[in-house]
């Protein structure tokens, strides 16, 4: 049996919901690196990168081709925003410099995050095959995008992105058959406003400390 036939069996079942492999291993991998990323950790990446590996199969096993789409960006934004943290590091020995976005990146952000959304909403419409459920696909499609873009540059809008991603995953991710990624989803919540308080009041330590200082990306000691 090969690893990736191995990842789409069923892991176990539990009130009438089938949780496979990787489901399991690739949304546990998801949660750990939302914790570390609230802790500032640089391992944030790697192993955000690790679960978008394995949920690649979880999605596809689910039809939805919006998630596996999700879970390549995953991969290749991890690359970035593990890069941008390295550097960050190189330039200070400080912990990760955090900040909120300026209305311009609010607006560009948002901008793109629906303009993204409409595109790849449309795709998935005009060529079903992609995607059993089209428009919250593409939106939490982009709205991870948009969020893992905003935590590469240290934004708290970061957290923002990622709440608005769970209030549409949770239900799609129990309507997909992935009941493991759903309950997670509900986890991550709590991790998000947790983590969202924290990085709020950091950022406003570090506006108290220095006022007019450029923004620096670097990691946790």
């Amino acid at each position: 049996m090969s690893a990736i036939s191995w990842l789409g069996d069923e892991a176990f079942a539990a009130f009438g919901q089938h949780v496979i492999w990787s489901d399991l291993i690739g949304n546990t991998a998801g949660l750990i690196a939302l914790a570390l990323g609230w802790k500032r950790s640089i391992w944030t990446w790697p192993v955000q990168f690790l679960a978008g590996l394995i949920l690649v199969t979880a999605y596809a096993t689910a039809h939805l081709g919006g998630g596996v789409g999700k879970q390549l960006l995953v991969i290749g934004v991890s690359l970035w925003g593990w890069r941008q943290w390295h550097l960050g590091r190189r330039a200070t020995q400080d912990g990760l410099t955090v900040r909120f976005a300026t209305w311009r990146e609010r607006a560009v952000l948002l901008a793109g995050t629906a303009a993204g959304t409409l595109a790849v909403g449309g795709l998935f419409t005009a060529v079903p095959e992609l995607s059993w459920n089209p428009w919250p696909d593409a939106y939490i499609f982009v709205g991870t995008l948009a969020a893992m873009v905003a935590q590469a540059r240290g934004l708290v809008e970061f957290w923002f992105a990622w709440l608005l991603v769970d209030f549409v995953g949770v239900p799609l991710a129990f309507s997909s058959g992935l009941a493991f990624a759903g309950v997670v989803y509900v986890v991550y919540l709590g991790l998000v406003l947790w983590g969202m308080r924290d990085w709020w009041l950091r950022s406003r330590a570090a506006a108290r400390r220095a006022p007019a200082a450029e923004p620096v990306l670097t990691r946790a000691a």
